[in-house]
């Protein structure tokens, strides 16, 4: 079981984000919708993880999470994507994510790596 943790989702799927918040009852969830609003409220907040969905508008996630490193390199960060081919998990730890996870997420994938990442 996870503790209770403050999560940054960055995700502009709305049902995809109500996903997340049914799997992770009990945990402080924000939302971002796009990678600009998610490196903006990483600056201002303390968050324990971040879960960042890769294709986003405005700003995806890959090119967010390289903003957050230049300021956090401690943070976890897990790249949510659509995509499953080899190459993009590649980019997404080159980027600096800690972890990748293919959608459809499955819930305990989900907190098993989140609970592998976080240290409280």
């Amino acid at each position: 079981n996870i503790p209770n943790l403050k999560i940054l989702v960055a995700e502009d799927n709305d049902s995809n984000f109500l996903l997340l918040k049914s799997y992770l009852i009990g945990q402080q969830l924000d939302h971002a919708t796009d990678g600009k609003q998610a490196v903006e409220m990483a600056g201002k907040n303390e968050y324990d993880i971040i879960l960042m969905d890769i294709k986003m508008p405005v700003m995806d996630g890959l090119e967010a999470t390289k903003l957050i490193r230049e300021s956090d390199s401690q943070i976890p960060i897990i790249a949510l994507t659509a995509y499953a081919f080899d190459d993009d998990e590649h980019k997404a730890l080159l980027a600096g994510c800690n972890g990748y996870l293919t959608k459809p997420l499955r819930e305990n994938a989900l907190k098993e790596m989140i609970s592998s990442l976080v240290t409280k």
